[in-house]
């Protein structure tokens, strides 16, 4: 854990990292609600800025009126903006979900592409969101979805200093193991949630704590 610690003492680090958070959180997974691609889409570009379970509250009365991306891609913009307002930036947000609904329906027969270069280009759609779909809709790994616990914990578990989103999955794609891309993010965005939360972490509790650089400073701070 020094300063000069070797990539591959880090690696090891990391995979034991990885194994614990895998028997603290077996079940770890994406906790949007959904049923399908098409739903997980939507669901992904509404969570921007905006917490899973406020995306949860919203989308049962979207995916009523609007179940798929054919009705969604001639929806009315003011109507969909009043279902998804509580989720902030819902102007921007309605755009990105009808113009998504309408590239989905011209260009792909009205199916959620399965492909990194396919996802990329639909309005609302990031690598970060491509990722979300393509590793918990899919089963397909392309990528490490990097959100900002992912990075908050990075940093403190000194796995990387960086603070690009992009440069960072770059980083754990050469760290982890393929298998693990997908689980990896899960694990430690519900280690985020839970232990290692922002600003009040729960170093005292965490399965972590003898192999984390980070542990406790955030405690004797407060």
């Amino acid at each position: 854990m020094s300063r000069r610690e070797s990539r591959a003492a880090l690696q090891a680090r990391l995979l034991d990292i990885i194994a614990r958070l895998k028997r603290l959180y077996p079940d770890a997974h994406c906790e949007l609600n959904y049923g399908n691609a098409f739903e997980l889409l939507a669901a992904t570009i509404l969570s921007a800025q905006c917490t899973d379970v406020r995306v949860n509250m919203v989308t049962p009365e979207l995916f009523r009126r609007w179940p798929d991306a054919d009705t969604l891609a001639q929806a009315n913009s003011s109507e969909v903006e009043d279902v998804i307002r509580s989720t902030g930036f819902f102007r921007n947000k309605a755009k990105s979900l009808i113009g998504m609904a309408q590239a989905v329906v011209a260009n792909h027969d009205g199916r959620i592409p399965r492909t990194m270069a396919e996802l990329r280009p639909l309005p609302g759609v990031g690598r970060k969101t491509a990722n979300v779909i393509l590793g918990n809709a899919f089963d397909t790994s392309e990528g490490v979805t990097v959100d900002t616990h992912v990075l908050r914990l990075s940093a403190l578990l000194r796995i990387s200093r960086a603070t690009d989103p992009e440069k960072l999955e770059q980083e754990l794609m050469h760290l982890v193991p393929r298998d693990d891309w997908a689980v990896v993010s899960h694990l430690l965005i519900w280690h985020g949630r839970r232990i290692c939360i922002a600003n009040r972490p729960k170093c005292e509790a965490c399965v972590l704590n003898d192999i984390c650089p980070s542990a406790g400073i955030m405690g004797r701070r407060t």
